[in-house]
């Protein structure tokens, strides 16, 4: 028997036989690191990743993906994945198409809501550090990429877009950039995973304002954003799949004196992010959030809401328009909060 039949078998045999342990396979990686991360086994790294891609859309429609101009700098907007289809190619490669919608934010146009599919050909592959996973996604070939605006808050920018497709080009410019570029998951033993655009080296993470390494918790999004005046940011959907959780979050505000954390469920939060991508200003809350509260400036954030088996969404609102917070707003100055997050689901009695 071949050393990569060897390999393969160790891997798999545990995910295979339904022994309950969702880390073994992983585990396994791990400690055959060096022959796994051998130049020669890359087809089988391939055959590994092949056994993942029918967990690829369901993984992706879970999760938000924050829209970023550079690693290092805030996020500016997000976009929703709402359908997905992925393929292994004839030549080993994944396809992916996707659709979906999202708002960003420019100093133009204020908040721009859009719509967006597209269709990327990545060439895949992973490598082990340790028993933690470095999944690159490659792009190989970005065959389709479609941004159409829905709505844009400044009214000279949505006035001079209707003349020039403004919004759209520079939607199809952010986009067709980022999808360029490729993206890295990487995946430690316990399940946890950081999405970071383009290619991550081994060993190496994205930036994170928190350091949650060792935490029994699920780090859903740890990164930091920019909620300007007007505005709200959804993160989410945050799947809890127990009873006796609860929602994590950690932070601090920088730029304003404090902005709502809002807690809602996937119901009402998802009809009002429908509102805000359909509203040129902020538009309402469809719903009364299950719990409220304020983070403010130089003071560290923590807050652990238990909540039953669901769906929610974590909203940061620098607005007037719902909780207790009534900023200023000066048309002429726009001082953005600044937020750095960690957004976590663990049990409800780790409580501090």
């Amino acid at each position: 028997m071949t050393q990569q039949r060897v390999l393969l078998l160790a891997v798999l045999l545990p995910l295979l036989t339904g022994t309950g342990c969702a880390s073994c396979g992983q585990g396994t990686l791990g400690a055959l690191s060096g022959p796994v991360n051998d130049p020669a086994n890359r087809t089988l790294r391939r055959q590994i990743l092949a056994y993942g891609i029918g967990e690829f859309c369901t993984e992706m429609l879970k999760h938000d993906a924050p829209l970023k101009m550079a690693e290092d700098q805030p996020v500016i907007g997000r976009f929703y994945p709402h359908a997905c289809q992925a393929k292994e190619l004839p030549n080993g490669d994944l396809f992916i198409s996707f659709g979906g919608n999202g708002y960003a934010w420019t100093n133009v146009s204020k908040k721009l809501a859009f719509d967006m599919n597209g269709g990327v050909e990545y060439n895949q592959d992973f490598l082990m550090d340790g028993s933690t996973m470095y999944a690159y996604f490659r792009t190989r070939q970005v065959q389709s990429s479609d941004f159409k605006t829905r709505v844009i808050e400044q009214s000279m920018a949505s006035f001079l877009n209707q003349l020039t497709p403004m919004g759209d080009n520079f939607g199809r410019q952010l986009v067709g950039s980022k999808l360029a570029e490729g993206f890295t998951v990487i995946r430690d033993k316990d399940g946890n995973a950081e999405f970071g655009l383009g290619i991550t080296d081994l060993g190496k993470h994205p930036p994170k304002p928190f350091d949650v390494h060792g935490t029994s918790r699920i780090t859903y999004e740890n990164t930091r954003v920019e909620v300007h005046q007007n505005q709200r940011d959804f993160v989410g959907p945050i799947v809890v799949e127990d009873s006796g959780r609860a929602l994590f979050v950690t932070g601090n505000l920088d730029g304003a004196p404090a902005v709502d954390v809002l807690f809602m469920r996937k119901d009402e939060a998802e009809t009002s992010l429908g509102y805000y991508l359909t509203y040129a200003q902020i538009g309402p809350l469809a719903g009364t959030p299950i719990f409220g509260d304020v983070m403010q400036a130089g003071a560290p954030y923590t807050r652990t809401v238990p909540v039953p088996k669901g769906t929610y969404y974590v909203i940061f609102d620098n607005s007037a328009a719902a909780g207790q917070v009534a900023p200023v707003v000066n048309p002429l100055d726009d001082r953005a909060a600044v937020v750095n997050y960690v957004v976590q689901v663990g049990d409800a009695g780790d409580a501090p």
